[in-house]
């Protein structure tokens, strides 16, 4: 298991249509000069074998650069957990917190209020959360759709990140919201509104 730490400046976004490596200027190692919004990602990547995505913690950081650019999505210095993952601990994880032991394609797991008390130190980062997604599950619904795997990772990393800022799908309302951003946030990336198509509902996020 090996993990990747980037962080994401809030007035960096990547290129539209970047490429398998990390774009120039959208994201870096260091941190920027006292940023006043900025995203660190932990990007853990387990045993699965994610090479069919190119690189995929790259395409982790443009997914969350391009949230990172798009209005004020981003209030302060915060930071995520971002691990691919694969089918088996998906649907482990799935099983003892949602109560479905099966796979699916991505799940979020907020950041409880505790974890940031009012004490901190003014230069912490606040912590949203992880997001967990499931390689397989990621490869089958990209084939269905006949998009690009990145693409669709792409995709669950912001749908990801959005439920980490509080963003839901409860209500038609809500929902209508909330893919209007991913909509805006994967345009930045070179990547259609995966919610033009009806043909798409069928992979469209899951439980999470």
């Amino acid at each position: 298991m090996t993990a990747r730490s980037l962080t994401l400046p809030f007035d960096q976004p990547p290129a539209a249509g970047s490429g398998d490596t990390l774009g120039a200027g959208t994201c870096s190692d260091a941190e920027p000069p006292d940023p006043a919004r900025s995203l660190v990602v932990d990007v853990v990547v387990g045993d699965d074998d994610w090479s069919a995505f190119g690189d995929a913690p790259g395409a982790v950081a443009d997914a969350a650069a391009a949230l990172c650019a798009t209005r004020a999505l981003i209030d302060g210095r915060c930071e995520a957990v971002v691990a691919l993952s694969g089918d088996d601990e998906v649907a482990r994880l799935n099983g003892t917190y949602r109560g479905s032991p099966m796979p699916t394609n991505v799940l979020s797991f907020p950041a409880p209020p505790s974890r940031w008390p009012p004490q901190v130190r003014p230069d912490a980062r606040r912590p949203l959360g992880d997001i967990i997604l499931a390689r397989e599950t990621l490869l089958r619904e990209a084939a269905d759709l006949g998009i690009p795997p990145r693409h669709h990772l792409q995709h669950l990393v912001v749908h990801g990140l959005l439920h980490l800022l509080g963003y839901d799908h409860e209500t038609e309302a809500a929902a209508a919201i909330m893919e209007a951003l991913e909509a805006e946030i994967l345009a930045r990336l070179g990547i259609t509104n995966p919610y033009d198509d009806a043909a798409h509902s069928a992979a469209q996020p899951g439980q999470r």
